[in-house]
């Protein structure tokens, strides 16, 4: 596989994840540029013992750790983690006549479920919130994230069950959760 494809096909990926990961758009770019100038860089010893998707995800991954691991983050730079703003359109065009139509209430009440689950995952250790947002915003198997963390298939289930068991109590302790009929929505107490 060339560089230019790689780059095409994962550079959103990495730069949505790396964003959700450390909360900060700006940075999370530079971070995408660092990851794909390492992968270029080492694209010819690539061995393809693993996917590619699972390397650059490695990559990455490590970037992020590294930055946790930094001064600038320990001296207290760290934000929390907090909604993409929804851009303000009131009107959605239907592709099928043309039209403009006004988005359905239940999209917007996923957005604002979803911004409310956002700013929750930001309150869980960075192990298990890197496992959930591998799994659930980037949508790899836990064996691909085994292998990128470079943990047993285990130890990620387990860290994925306590991500979920804690951002189920943070957000029961700081929302109230309404199951009704157009499904679920979220209002902080």
């Amino acid at each position: 596989m060339e560089f230019q494809s790689i780059y095409k096909e994962y550079y959103p990926k990495i730069l949505g994840y790396l964003t959700r990961t450390l909360n900060d758009k700006e940075l999370a770019e530079d971070f995408s540029q660092e990851v794909f100038i390492r992968v270029n860089n080492g694209l010819s010893r690539f061995e393809g013992r693993s996917s590619i998707s699972t390397w650059v995800y490695k990559i990455a991954t490590n970037i992020a750790f590294d930055y946790f691991k930094s001064a600038s983050f320990q001296i207290g730079k760290r934000q929390t983690i907090s909604g993409e703003h929804l851009e303000e359109r009131k009107e959605d065009m239907n592709v099928w006549t043309g039209e403009k139509s006004k988005i359905s209430d239940q999209i917007i009440e996923k957005k604002e479920m979803n911004d409310c689950i956002k700013r929750y995952i930001g309150d869980i250790p960075e192990n298990y919130r890197t496992v959930f947002i591998l799994s659930e915003y980037e949508g790899l198997k836990k064996r691909e994230i085994a292998e990128i963390l470079g943990l047993t298939l285990d130890n990620v289930k387990i860290r994925l069950f306590r991500a979920r068991t804690q951002l189920k109590k943070k957000m029961e302790e700081g929302c109230r959760i309404d199951y009704g009929e157009n499904g679920i929505s979220c209002d902080e107490i």
